[in-house]
């Protein structure tokens, strides 16, 4: 093969690989522009931050999904565990009279444990996260409803209402806990040791354990990191609805899972970062804001969101598909 042919190929890799990282981005551009036409109050600073603060919510769940995603697991169960811990922390503070400075950290822990668990489930019964997360995910909302006897728990102190509907410098809150929550994130994939052993646990997961990982553990720690994000998720929706009600979290984790997948985090673990997940929630964010705007029918919606997760699910496994050929060729030849 000549110079100029491997030169052309190589030119042809580079150019793939920033087409790859950069298409969830090119695709929320390309539909900011489109709905701007289409739904004409989508560009108005009061519908911008409305959108911003209604993706935090799944935007913050979503970060604790993405560390399990990456070591190769999957939680079905966090709009579930959302429903069950939102009746709970408004049975706490209503009928239990506990303040929120204690029954905050109370449902934290809530949410910490029934992430773990999810992981016991998973290393006990060896079976896949997906099958675990889909029954747990049943129980903790059945749980919700029972506690919750089909009632609107209300009656609230007035300070909780800031953290779901509270402003910081023109910033609503749940927006700043998302941007938090994300950075953490972000620092403790890029740059711990133990976010190098999320990639090697996902990529690999005997030759992580061959490399000294604790894998049971890390399973188990992983789904609890999972919890506790969720449960933050629980003050804010509860602080933002303002009554205990079991709709309430419902299908998170469908969102969450479709942000995770259109922003590069790979089904099969092993990828992802934490800006490629804020952009496909943002591309989340847009859809469900712009056909609202433009007054789509509500089933139309569940289509085009369903669409749009399957689509994310064939590219990831193509790319997955893709590398894995490129990789028998290399060795091949």
């Amino acid at each position: 093969m000549s110079n100029q042919s491997v030169a052309f190929d190589n030119f042809g890799n580079r150019m793939g690989s920033i087409l790859k990282k950069n298409v969830p981005f090119l695709i929320l551009v390309f539909l900011v522009i489109l709905f701007s036409f289409i739904a004409p109050n989508f560009m108005t600073f009061g519908n911008l931050r409305t959108m911003i603060r209604q993706v935090s919510f799944a935007g913050i769940s979503a970060v604790g999904l993405m560390f399990v995603m990456i070591s190769g697991g999957i939680d079905l169960s966090i709009g579930s565990q959302i429903v069950f811990s939102n009746v709970l922390l408004a049975i706490m503070m209503v009928e239990w009279k506990l303040p929120p400075a204690v029954a905050i950290p109370l449902i934290l822990l809530v949410g910490t444990g029934l992430g773990a668990i999810n992981g016991f489930l998973c290393i006990k019964l060896n079976i896949h996260p997906l099958i675990i997360t889909l029954g747990t995910s049943a129980i903790f909302k059945g749980v919700g409803y029972i506690i919750n006897r089909s009632r609107n728990i209300m009656g609230f102190p007035d300070s909780f209402r800031w953290f779901g509907q509270g402003y910081v410098w023109g910033i609503p809150v749940p927006v700043i806990v998302m941007i938090i929550v994300a950075l953490i994130g972000a620092f403790i994939l890029t740059k711990t040791y133990f976010g190098r052993q999320i990639f090697a646990l996902g990529g690999n997961e005997e030759a992580a354990r061959l490399a000294g990982v604790n894998i049971k553990r890390m399973k188990v720690l992983l789904f609890m990191i999972c919890g506790f994000v969720s449960s933050i998720t629980t003050v804010l929706l509860l602080s933002r609805v303002f009554a205990g009600q079991t709709i309430t979290g419902q299908g998170l984790e469908f969102d969450c899972l479709t942000a995770a997948l259109l922003g590069g985090v790979s089904f099969k673990g092993g990828e992802g970062n934490v800006f490629g997940l804020m952009v496909g929630m943002l591309i989340i964010g847009v859809l469900n804001n712009a056909m609202q705007l433009a007054t789509f029918p509500d089933f139309s919606q569940t289509v085009v969101k369903g669409s749009v997760l399957l689509i994310a699910v064939a590219f990831d496994v193509y790319q997955k598909n893709r590398k894995a050929k490129e990789t028998v060729a290399k060795v091949a030849g």
